[in-house]
């Protein structure tokens, strides 16, 4: 019988992910001068040899995309969702075969996968956990760059600044915001909203942030809905005349609250969204909402995917623009 990787990492006493990466010349590795010639020893003495899909250069690669959220959250979020979608899309024009692992179950990942896409935010420990499966490593969502990981991004901070602007040239200076946190699967790290820093920072440089307009909730329409009735419950007739809302699931509950009320939109508050995904058009009013190129996100880190498989060793951040498109709930 053949010589496995399992084989040898038992000889050795290392995980199946260092022999695999130590076979495959994988330089990202940080492993010991001793350890890796006991593995390359061993692989010798066991007579390993690597199966077809390794040395066969026209063999499909295989991908995994390890999503933070669940199945079903990925489902009610189809920001995640259309990621995915691009990610896939890429991954198939370029002839990969895509594994989802949904809810960052890393049991799932093996050596036998080439690389693996990242969607969502992931703690420190899980961070070293991926990146032990493969160095062909690229995060979607998460900025890992200064951790030495390709990551693709988008630009929090410039689309936040659009939306103040759009609201200020139009002389609306009191603005809310409704904005969302949550915490890696392994509740080891909250994740704050950028887009929350982002709008304090603008509206600090304009002198005109008001702590009693933020409000917290968790991105999902049933927190848009509490959130905004909150608002209205606590603040009465100071009411802002605009909200900044950190996600379209979160604004369609913002509107509903509102409408709920009896307080028209956009004659009495103006909602401004983010992502833009369908449900943006399909909620009345129509959202206004930051468009960000989700499927371009995922086709860009099958990119960078490609591009190391083929030799790259410089770490690259991808960083995307966004733009606002005006609909019915501002104007």
């Amino acid at each position: 019988m053949a010589a496995t990787l399992k084989d040898i990492a038992d000889r050795v006493g290392v995980s199946l992910a260092t022999v695999s990466r130590v076979l495959n010349k994988d330089t990202s590795l940080s492993v010991g001068n001793e350890t890796r010639q006991r593995i390359l020893d061993a692989a010798e003495a066991l007579h390993y040899s690597k199966n077809k899909r390794h040395t066969n250069s026209t063999a499909r690669k295989r991908l995994a995309i390890v999503q933070w959220y669940s199945e079903t959250e990925e489902q009610d979020d189809l920001y995640y969702m259309s990621i995915r979608m691009g990610i896939e899309q890429r991954g198939q024009d370029n002839q990969f075969e895509v594994t989802r692992i949904f809810q960052n179950n890393l049991q799932e990942l093996g050596p036998d996968f080439d690389a693996v896409i990242a969607v969502g935010k992931f703690s420190e420990p899980q961070v070293k956990e991926l990146a032990a499966v493969t160095g062909n490593l690229v995060f979607v969502d998460d900025d890992q760059f200064a951790a030495g990981f390709d990551s693709v991004i988008t630009d929090f901070q410039l689309a936040t600044e659009r939306v103040v602007d759009y609201f200020w040239q139009r002389g609306i200076k009191d603005i809310g915001i409704i904005h969302g946190a949550e915490m890696t699967t392994d509740h080891k790290l909250t994740v704050t909203d950028r887009r929350m820093l982002g709008f304090q920072a603008a509206m600090e440089k304009r002198g005109a942030f008001e702590p009693k307009f933020v409000f917290e909730g968790d991105y999902t329409s049933d927190s848009g809905f509490k959130m905004m009735q909150k608002a209205i419950d606590t603040l009465g007739d100071q009411l802002p005349t605009a909200f900044f809302v950190a996600n379209d699931p979160m604004a369609a509950g913002a509107l509903k609250a509102l409408q709920a009320n009896g307080i028209e939109v956009p004659k009495r508050v103006k909602i401004f969204s983010f992502n833009n995904t369908s449900l943006a058009t399909y909620v009345y009013p129509e959202l206004s909402a930051v468009n960000v190129d989700t499927e371009l996100m995922g086709a860009t880190a099958v990119n960078l995917v490609m591009s190391r498989l083929t030799g790259r060793t410089t770490t690259q951040r991808v960083e995307l623009d966004t733009k606002l498109v005006e609909r019915a709930s501002t104007k």
